[in-house]
């Protein structure tokens, strides 16, 4: 059953890569729900599913029809299941509702209780101390002097003799780099709320 599935969707992809549009119509209907519920479990917002689900559909449509070499899609379902997981992580950036990897840290740990919460709590903080500390020196000092200690741009600047916007520059620097490598474990979590 699932050969003849992974079948009829090369035969779809194929006409769609053609311009074929009753063959899109015919993969959105069979994968809509997939997309959909994959997009919900994250967001746990019915609108904003929908309209994931449909971004990723547009997404596939515009990358199959406008280039002709458009890489082959060996497993659709990881495929849009990837993409659904993206669209949500760039929504969830772009409406800022990503919470603080500190903030995020101390409401796992008020879990204690629940043991799957500490379980994630020590997976993030292990991953997090561990992304902190591959950071290059200057980033890491400046990093846990703010967050740590709570210390304005100002302050460090004029601790470390260095001028504000460095300050700033480097901890810019360090977040991108701490977003980057944790966002998949934080997106692991999907039990918590993200929402600011």
């Amino acid at each position: 059953m699932r050969e003849i599935s992974a079948a009829e969707d090369s035969l779809l992809m194929l006409q769609i890569r053609e311009g074929n549009r009753e063959a899109f119509d015919a993969l959105y209907r069979k994968h809509w729900r997939f997309v959909y519920n994959a997009a919900y479990k994250r967001l746990e917002n019915y609108d904003q599913a929908k309209d994931i689900a449909q971004d990723v559909f547009i997404q596939f449509w515009t990358q199959q029809t406008s280039r002709s070499s458009a890489p082959a899609i060996d497993n659709l379902s990881a495929y849009l299941y990837v993409a659904v997981r993206n669209n949500v992580l760039k929504w969830m950036e772009s409406e800022k509702k990503f919470v603080p990897i500190p903030d995020l840290l101390v409401q796992l740990e008020s879990r204690r209780d629940d043991a799957d919460a500490l379980i994630r709590y020590n997976e993030l903080r292990l991953a997090f101390e561990s992304v902190v500390e591959q950071l290059p020196q200057q980033q890491q000092v400046i990093f846990r002097m703010r967050y740590d200690y709570e210390l304005s741009s100002d302050e460090i600047a004029d601790k470390l003799n260095v001028s504000p916007k460095t300050v700033r520059n480097q901890l810019g620097r360090a977040l991108t780099k701490l977003k980057t490598a944790l966002l998949m474990t934080v997106v692991c979590i999907s039990s918590f709320s993200f929402a600011a």
